[in-house]
């Protein structure tokens, strides 16, 4: 049966924020696409209100059951995205230089947005059987190695350098808050460092360029370099209070290369400037710490464990897309949570609200 206090702790916090975000992605959005864009492009606009719509309906499914019926699903979960990400090698569609979508109908879907959270759920579940005070040994370490290598491989054979990169850093900082015994932390750092020369040895030509761009964007202005040149051209024009809502010079005459993706931020700060960028990070900063907290509220240990996986995963996102548009990182294509256009994407932060909605709800029930 239906338990009433599951209304009574329902957070009504998180789900505001939800709202918040999708109003200003929409506001920013409709800015990106329509300033000096042709008629087409403004039809984004009414898709990602489709997606965000299709959103809230997934947002609703995932708080709606019991989230330990996830750990219970774990392996299920994992291999059928792991099949999706290897469908998408043979079937995908070819688009951009890289095959990383499904044709499923009128739709297509994006498979390596979805196995960020099937990792996170499976090492939730493995951390939450083998964590203990003392940290986890190498040995232990194996299987979630594993568990993260082989979704980070067929990410990057599509090519997706971004994502795969965030799947390490899901995981690596999973292993972290778990906690690693001090020994085998020593053996893993030391390792990091050796296997350098050779990461940057298996890199593709194009994302070789893109850390040296990252370094030096002035060595090819008008090639490699110009997405990031142009990018701290509108945050730096922007000001202290930007140019206006529609206003954005470097949006309106073109110059802002994927002004509605991954350089969506840049558009808020030329037209918004440091005070409207400013509330957007506090309003990330504020789901960042609610996600922890809720993390650190829960009773169980998967709960625990699967809440800070989702917070990490959002972190990771706000952070490198950010700090990707400022210069501070290099391009690797990861879309700002709730702004970017892109259904896929979407549709995994709303399941993400949604699982962490369910922990909420459910963390001061003693089942």
């Amino acid at each position: 049966m239906f338990d009433r206090r599951l209304i009574q702790y329902f957070d009504w916090g998180l789900l505001g924020l939800t709202i918040l975000f999708g109003f200003v992605g929409i506001v920013i959005l409709y800015s990106a696409v329509t300033a000096g864009a042709p008629g087409p492009q403004k039809m984004l606009c009414i898709r990602q209100l489709v997606w965000y719509s299709i959103g809230l309906v997934v947002m609703a499914v995932s708080f709606l059951f019991n989230y330990k019926m996830l750990e219970r699903w774990a392996h299920a979960i994992y291999v059928i995205c792991i099949i999706l990400l290897i469908a998408v090698l043979f079937f995908g569609s070819y688009a951009g230089g890289a095959r990383r979508w499904l044709i499923l109908g009128p739709v297509s879907i994006q498979p390596s947005e979805i196995v960020k959270i099937a990792v996170i759920i499976i090492l939730a579940r493995y951390y939450s059987e083998h964590a203990y005070i003392g940290g986890l040994t190498l040995r232990e370490l194996i299987k979630p190695l594993i568990f993260t290598l082989i979704p980070f491989v067929l990410i990057v054979n599509q090519p997706d350098l971004g994502t795969a990169i965030l799947v390490i850093l899901i995981a690596g900082s999973m292993t972290v808050f778990v906690k690693i015994e001090k020994r085998s932390y020593i053996y893993i750092t030391a390792f990091c460092f050796i296997s350098v020369p050779l990461i940057l040895f298996l890199l593709k030509g194009y994302q070789k360029q893109r850390i040296l761009t990252f370094l030096n964007p002035d060595r090819d202005p008008l090639g490699a370099g110009y997405h990031i040149i142009q990018s701290k051209i509108a945050v730096g024009s922007g000001m202290i209070s930007g140019k206006g809502f529609l206003q954005g010079t470097q949006n309106i005459l073109a110059f802002l290369p994927e002004q509605h993706t991954d350089f969506i931020f840049s558009v808020l700060a030329e037209e918004w400037g440091f005070i409207g960028s400013l509330v957007v990070l506090l309003f990330f900063l504020m789901l960042v710490v609610r996600g922890l907290s809720i993390a650190y509220g829960c009773r169980d240990t998967f709960g625990t464990i699967l809440a800070s996986g989702i917070t990490i995963l959002l972190f990771w996102q706000i952070f490198i897309n950010i700090g990707m548009v400022m210069g501070l990182m290099p391009v690797v294509g990861v879309p700002l949570p709730f702004i970017s256009y892109g259904g896929s994407s979407i549709i995994t932060v709303m399941i993400c609200i949604g699982i962490l909605m369910n922990i909420s709800m459910r963390r001061f029930l003693i089942e």
